[in-house]
Protein backbone atom coordinates (compact mmCIF):
# COMPACT_ATOMS: atom_id res chain seq x y z
CA UNK A 1 0.00 0.00 0.00
CA UNK A 2 1.30 3.44 -0.84
CA UNK A 3 2.41 5.33 2.23
CA UNK A 4 1.96 8.83 0.88
CA UNK A 5 -0.85 10.79 2.50
CA UNK A 6 -3.73 12.21 0.51
CA UNK A 7 -3.56 15.97 -0.16
CA UNK A 8 -5.55 18.19 2.17
CA UNK A 9 -8.37 18.86 -0.29
CA UNK A 10 -9.13 15.12 -0.44
CA UNK A 11 -8.25 14.36 3.17
CA UNK A 12 -11.02 16.79 4.13
CA UNK A 13 -13.43 14.21 2.75
CA UNK A 14 -12.69 12.18 5.87
CA UNK A 15 -14.96 14.59 7.71
CA UNK A 16 -17.80 13.98 5.26
CA UNK A 17 -17.33 10.23 5.57
CA UNK A 18 -17.29 10.51 9.36
CA UNK A 19 -20.54 12.47 9.48
CA UNK A 20 -22.28 10.00 7.17
CA UNK A 21 -21.33 7.26 9.65
CA UNK A 22 -22.57 9.20 12.68
CA UNK A 23 -25.77 10.71 11.33
CA UNK A 24 -28.54 9.61 8.92
CA UNK A 25 -28.22 10.33 5.22
CA UNK A 26 -29.48 13.72 4.17
CA UNK A 27 -28.95 16.25 1.41
CA UNK A 28 -26.30 18.73 2.47
CA UNK A 29 -27.28 22.02 0.88
CA UNK A 30 -27.41 25.74 1.49
CA UNK A 31 -30.38 26.26 -0.83
CA UNK A 32 -33.47 27.53 1.01
CA UNK A 33 -36.80 25.82 0.29
CA UNK A 34 -39.52 27.98 1.87
CA UNK A 35 -42.36 25.95 0.32
CA UNK A 36 -40.70 22.58 0.72
CA UNK A 37 -42.49 19.41 1.76
CA UNK A 38 -41.97 18.56 5.44
CA UNK A 39 -42.25 15.52 7.66
CA UNK A 40 -43.97 16.21 10.99
CA UNK A 41 -41.71 14.66 13.61
CA UNK A 42 -44.42 14.69 16.26
CA UNK A 43 -46.10 11.68 14.68
CA UNK A 44 -43.15 9.46 15.69
CA UNK A 45 -44.47 9.56 19.26
CA UNK A 46 -47.69 7.90 18.04
CA UNK A 47 -46.16 5.12 15.94
CA UNK A 48 -46.24 1.56 17.24
CA UNK A 49 -42.93 -0.05 18.17
CA UNK A 50 -41.09 -1.67 15.21
CA UNK A 51 -41.41 -5.42 14.86
CA UNK A 52 -39.15 -6.48 11.97
CA UNK A 53 -35.45 -5.69 11.36
CA UNK A 54 -36.31 -3.49 8.37
CA UNK A 55 -38.84 -1.57 10.46
CA UNK A 56 -36.22 -0.99 13.16
CA UNK A 57 -33.73 0.26 10.57
CA UNK A 58 -36.26 2.63 9.02
CA UNK A 59 -37.30 3.90 12.45
CA UNK A 60 -33.64 4.61 13.31
CA UNK A 61 -33.38 6.83 10.22
CA UNK A 62 -36.54 8.76 11.09
CA UNK A 63 -35.31 9.09 14.69
CA UNK A 64 -31.97 10.44 13.53
CA UNK A 65 -33.71 13.13 11.50
CA UNK A 66 -36.22 14.11 14.18
CA UNK A 67 -34.30 14.21 17.47
CA UNK A 68 -32.25 16.99 19.00
CA UNK A 69 -29.47 15.93 21.34
CA UNK A 70 -25.90 16.22 22.55
CA UNK A 71 -23.65 13.24 23.16
CA UNK A 72 -20.15 12.02 23.91
CA UNK A 73 -18.73 9.14 21.93
CA UNK A 74 -15.65 7.03 21.31
CA UNK A 75 -14.45 5.92 17.90
CA UNK A 76 -12.12 2.91 17.72
CA UNK A 77 -10.47 2.04 14.41
CA UNK A 78 -7.23 0.80 12.95
CA UNK A 79 -6.00 4.40 13.14
CA UNK A 80 -6.46 4.47 16.93
CA UNK A 81 -8.97 5.62 19.52
CA UNK A 82 -10.59 9.05 19.46
CA UNK A 83 -13.23 10.66 21.65
CA UNK A 84 -15.81 13.04 20.24
CA UNK A 85 -18.48 15.51 21.23
CA UNK A 86 -21.57 15.37 19.03
CA UNK A 87 -24.51 17.72 18.75
CA UNK A 88 -27.60 17.78 16.62
CA UNK A 89 -30.25 20.46 16.35
CA UNK A 90 -32.97 21.55 13.94
CA UNK A 91 -33.72 25.14 13.01
CA UNK A 92 -36.90 25.84 11.03
CA UNK A 93 -36.85 22.30 9.69
CA UNK A 94 -33.19 22.38 8.61
CA UNK A 95 -30.90 19.87 10.30
CA UNK A 96 -27.50 20.88 11.70
CA UNK A 97 -24.97 18.33 12.85
CA UNK A 98 -21.57 18.85 14.45
CA UNK A 99 -18.76 16.47 15.42
CA UNK A 100 -15.69 17.65 17.36
CA UNK A 101 -12.72 15.52 18.38
CA UNK A 102 -11.73 15.95 22.03
CA UNK A 103 -8.23 14.46 21.80
CA UNK A 104 -5.41 14.46 19.29
CA UNK A 105 -5.30 17.10 16.56
CA UNK A 106 -8.25 19.52 16.89
CA UNK A 107 -10.79 18.58 14.22
CA UNK A 108 -14.28 20.06 13.80
CA UNK A 109 -16.91 19.01 11.26
CA UNK A 110 -20.28 20.62 10.58
CA UNK A 111 -23.03 20.20 8.00
CA UNK A 112 -26.57 21.43 7.41
CA UNK A 113 -29.25 19.93 5.23
CA UNK A 114 -32.57 18.21 4.63
CA UNK A 115 -33.91 14.66 4.49
CA UNK A 116 -32.29 13.61 1.23
CA UNK A 117 -32.92 11.47 -1.79
CA UNK A 118 -30.91 8.49 -2.94
CA UNK A 119 -30.83 9.73 -6.53
CA UNK A 120 -31.27 12.80 -8.67
CA UNK A 121 -34.74 14.20 -9.22
CA UNK A 122 -34.86 12.71 -12.71
CA UNK A 123 -34.40 9.24 -11.18
CA UNK A 124 -36.56 9.74 -8.09
CA UNK A 125 -38.50 6.52 -8.70
CA UNK A 126 -35.29 4.52 -8.02
CA UNK A 127 -34.45 6.21 -4.75
CA UNK A 128 -37.29 8.26 -3.27
CA UNK A 129 -36.84 10.76 -0.50
CA UNK A 130 -37.54 9.56 3.02
CA UNK A 131 -36.10 6.80 5.21
CA UNK A 132 -38.90 4.48 4.07
CA UNK A 133 -37.50 4.41 0.54
CA UNK A 134 -33.93 4.00 1.78
CA UNK A 135 -34.91 1.08 4.03
CA UNK A 136 -36.68 -0.69 1.16
CA UNK A 137 -33.63 -0.18 -1.04
CA UNK A 138 -31.21 -1.52 1.58
CA UNK A 139 -33.38 -4.60 2.16
CA UNK A 140 -32.59 -5.63 -1.45
CA UNK A 141 -28.82 -5.74 -0.93
CA UNK A 142 -28.39 -6.70 2.75
CA UNK A 143 -29.79 -9.35 5.09
CA UNK A 144 -31.18 -7.70 8.21
CA UNK A 145 -31.71 -9.70 11.38
CA UNK A 146 -32.21 -9.07 15.09
CA UNK A 147 -29.55 -9.91 17.66
CA UNK A 148 -29.68 -10.05 21.44
CA UNK A 149 -30.66 -6.95 23.40
CA UNK A 150 -27.91 -5.21 25.35
CA UNK A 151 -27.26 -2.02 27.32
CA UNK A 152 -25.38 0.94 25.85
CA UNK A 153 -24.76 4.42 27.30
CA UNK A 154 -26.93 3.40 30.26
CA UNK A 155 -29.88 2.75 27.92
CA UNK A 156 -31.60 -0.44 26.75
CA UNK A 157 -30.59 -1.24 23.18
CA UNK A 158 -31.84 -3.48 20.37
CA UNK A 159 -29.15 -5.07 18.18
CA UNK A 160 -29.54 -5.10 14.42
CA UNK A 161 -27.21 -7.22 12.25
CA UNK A 162 -26.83 -6.07 8.62
CA UNK A 163 -25.00 -8.52 6.36
CA UNK A 164 -24.31 -7.83 2.65
CA UNK A 165 -25.84 -10.34 0.25
CA UNK A 166 -22.80 -10.10 -2.04
CA UNK A 167 -19.10 -9.46 -1.38
CA UNK A 168 -19.20 -5.95 -2.80
CA UNK A 169 -19.71 -4.01 0.45
CA UNK A 170 -19.07 -4.17 4.18
CA UNK A 171 -21.46 -5.34 6.88
CA UNK A 172 -22.72 -3.47 9.93
CA UNK A 173 -23.99 -4.10 13.43
CA UNK A 174 -26.19 -1.46 15.03
CA UNK A 175 -27.37 -1.09 18.59
CA UNK A 176 -30.50 1.09 18.62
CA UNK A 177 -31.98 2.82 21.64
CA UNK A 178 -35.10 0.84 22.53
CA UNK A 179 -36.99 4.02 23.40
CA UNK A 180 -36.06 6.37 20.54
CA UNK A 181 -34.39 4.04 17.95
CA UNK A 182 -31.37 6.36 17.85
CA UNK A 183 -28.11 4.48 17.07
CA UNK A 184 -26.05 4.02 20.23
CA UNK A 185 -23.31 1.86 18.76
CA UNK A 186 -22.17 0.91 15.27
CA UNK A 187 -19.62 -1.66 14.12
CA UNK A 188 -18.26 -1.77 10.59
CA UNK A 189 -17.34 -5.30 9.46
CA UNK A 190 -15.13 -5.86 6.42
CA UNK A 191 -15.42 -8.57 3.78
CA UNK A 192 -13.26 -10.89 5.93
CA UNK A 193 -15.60 -10.61 8.91
CA UNK A 194 -13.29 -8.35 10.92
CA UNK A 195 -14.56 -5.37 12.92
CA UNK A 196 -12.57 -2.47 11.42
CA UNK A 197 -14.32 0.33 13.27
CA UNK A 198 -16.46 0.73 16.37
CA UNK A 199 -18.36 3.92 17.08
CA UNK A 200 -20.19 4.05 20.41
CA UNK A 201 -21.99 6.71 22.40
CA UNK A 202 -20.75 6.80 25.98
CA UNK A 203 -23.21 9.47 27.10
CA UNK A 204 -26.47 10.57 25.49
CA UNK A 205 -28.14 13.58 27.06
CA UNK A 206 -31.91 13.19 27.07
CA UNK A 207 -32.86 13.43 23.37
CA UNK A 208 -35.94 15.48 22.56
CA UNK A 209 -38.32 15.00 19.65
CA UNK A 210 -38.50 18.03 17.36
CA UNK A 211 -41.99 19.50 17.64
CA UNK A 212 -42.40 20.57 14.04
CA UNK A 213 -41.68 19.50 10.47
CA UNK A 214 -38.28 18.57 9.02
CA UNK A 215 -37.67 19.57 5.41
CA UNK A 216 -37.61 16.85 2.74
CA UNK A 217 -35.20 17.71 -0.06
CA UNK A 218 -36.84 18.72 -3.32
CA UNK A 219 -34.10 16.99 -5.30
CA UNK A 220 -31.40 18.35 -7.59
CA UNK A 221 -30.62 17.94 -11.25
CA UNK A 222 -27.56 15.80 -12.10
CA UNK A 223 -24.23 17.64 -12.29
CA UNK A 224 -22.85 18.51 -15.70
CA UNK A 225 -19.74 16.37 -15.34
CA UNK A 226 -18.20 15.10 -18.58
CA UNK A 227 -17.56 11.70 -16.97
CA UNK A 228 -19.17 9.00 -14.87
CA UNK A 229 -18.47 5.59 -13.37
CA UNK A 230 -19.04 2.93 -16.01
CA UNK A 231 -19.46 0.19 -13.39
CA UNK A 232 -20.85 0.20 -9.87
CA UNK A 233 -21.88 -2.58 -7.46
CA UNK A 234 -25.58 -3.40 -7.68
CA UNK A 235 -27.70 -0.91 -5.78
CA UNK A 236 -25.28 2.02 -5.86
CA UNK A 237 -26.93 5.18 -7.16
CA UNK A 238 -25.55 8.56 -8.17
CA UNK A 239 -26.36 10.76 -5.17
CA UNK A 240 -28.25 14.04 -5.23
CA UNK A 241 -25.50 15.93 -3.40
CA UNK A 242 -24.32 19.34 -4.54
CA UNK A 243 -20.53 19.00 -4.86
CA UNK A 244 -20.08 22.40 -6.53
CA UNK A 245 -19.48 24.48 -3.41
CA UNK A 246 -16.79 26.84 -2.14
CA UNK A 247 -15.20 23.92 -0.29
CA UNK A 248 -14.42 22.07 -3.54
CA UNK A 249 -11.57 22.85 -5.89
CA UNK A 250 -13.29 23.90 -9.16
CA UNK A 251 -10.84 21.78 -11.17
CA UNK A 252 -11.75 18.63 -9.24
CA UNK A 253 -14.84 16.84 -10.52
CA UNK A 254 -16.66 14.94 -7.77
CA UNK A 255 -19.48 12.39 -7.73
CA UNK A 256 -20.89 10.46 -4.77
CA UNK A 257 -22.49 7.01 -5.09
CA UNK A 258 -24.34 5.08 -2.36
CA UNK A 259 -26.57 2.08 -1.77
CA UNK A 260 -28.11 3.86 1.23
CA UNK A 261 -25.65 2.41 3.73
CA UNK A 262 -22.26 2.24 2.02
CA UNK A 263 -20.86 5.26 0.18
CA UNK A 264 -18.02 5.95 -2.24
CA UNK A 265 -16.69 9.17 -3.74
CA UNK A 266 -15.08 9.55 -7.15
CA UNK A 267 -12.78 12.46 -8.02
CA UNK A 268 -11.36 13.34 -11.44
CA UNK A 269 -8.93 16.20 -12.02
CA UNK A 270 -6.30 17.22 -14.58
CA UNK A 271 -2.65 16.55 -13.79
CA UNK A 272 -0.90 19.87 -14.24
CA UNK A 273 2.53 21.29 -13.53
CA UNK A 274 2.74 22.55 -9.96
CA UNK A 275 -0.37 20.70 -8.73
CA UNK A 276 0.02 17.98 -6.13
CA UNK A 277 -0.47 14.49 -7.49
CA UNK A 278 -0.80 11.11 -5.79
CA UNK A 279 1.16 7.94 -6.36
CA UNK A 280 -1.04 5.45 -8.25
CA UNK A 281 -2.19 2.53 -6.13
CA UNK A 282 -3.96 1.98 -2.83
CA UNK A 283 -3.88 4.60 -0.06
CA UNK A 284 -5.44 4.60 3.41
CA UNK A 285 -7.31 7.46 5.09
CA UNK A 286 -8.27 6.21 8.53
CA UNK A 287 -10.57 3.26 7.96
CA UNK A 288 -11.35 4.45 4.43
CA UNK A 289 -9.37 3.38 1.38
CA UNK A 290 -8.58 5.31 -1.78
CA UNK A 291 -7.55 3.90 -5.15
CA UNK A 292 -5.58 6.28 -7.40
CA UNK A 293 -5.14 5.96 -11.17
CA UNK A 294 -3.48 8.18 -13.77
CA UNK A 295 -5.12 8.01 -17.18
CA UNK A 296 -4.95 9.91 -20.46
CA UNK A 297 -8.16 11.38 -21.88
CA UNK A 298 -7.68 12.61 -25.45
CA UNK A 299 -3.99 12.99 -24.69
CA UNK A 300 -4.56 14.94 -21.47
CA UNK A 301 -3.26 13.34 -18.23
CA UNK A 302 -5.93 12.97 -15.54
CA UNK A 303 -5.94 11.73 -11.96
CA UNK A 304 -8.77 9.47 -10.78
CA UNK A 305 -9.40 8.86 -7.07
CA UNK A 306 -12.11 6.52 -5.75
CA UNK A 307 -12.55 6.57 -1.96
CA UNK A 308 -14.81 4.78 0.49
CA UNK A 309 -15.25 2.03 3.06
CA UNK A 310 -15.53 -0.81 0.57
CA UNK A 311 -13.32 -3.77 -0.44
CA UNK A 312 -10.22 -2.54 -2.32
CA UNK A 313 -11.07 -4.62 -5.40
CA UNK A 314 -14.43 -2.86 -5.64
CA UNK A 315 -12.85 0.61 -5.44
CA UNK A 316 -10.26 -0.43 -8.05
CA UNK A 317 -12.94 -1.71 -10.43
CA UNK A 318 -14.90 1.53 -10.11
CA UNK A 319 -11.73 3.55 -10.78
CA UNK A 320 -10.95 1.48 -13.87
CA UNK A 321 -14.49 1.93 -15.21
CA UNK A 322 -14.26 5.71 -15.73
CA UNK A 323 -16.21 6.64 -18.85
CA UNK A 324 -15.95 10.01 -20.59
CA UNK A 325 -19.15 11.21 -22.25
CA UNK A 326 -17.50 11.28 -25.65
CA UNK A 327 -16.43 7.67 -25.17
CA UNK A 328 -19.88 6.60 -23.97
CA UNK A 329 -21.53 8.25 -26.98
CA UNK A 330 -19.26 6.40 -29.41
CA UNK A 331 -19.77 2.94 -27.83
Amino acid sequence: MAGRRLPSRLAALGGVLLLTQLFPAFAETSVEQPQAERFDCRQLAEWAAPESPVEWFERSLWAGHCHVYQARAVRIGIDGVRTLALSRDIQDGVEREVARFLDGPPVFFERRGHIGRMSWSSDAAEGPASPAGIARHIDRYYRLSMGSDERMANRSAVRLDIEPIDGMRFGHRLWLDEQTALPLKRELIDDRGRVVETFQLTELQAPTLYQNGVVLDAGLMPPQQPWQAGWLPNGFLDQSVDTHTDRHDPQVGHRIYSDGLSTLSMFVEPIEEGRERLIPGLHRLGISLAVVRHVAIEGRPMQVVVMGELPPRVLAQVAESLVWQEQAASD
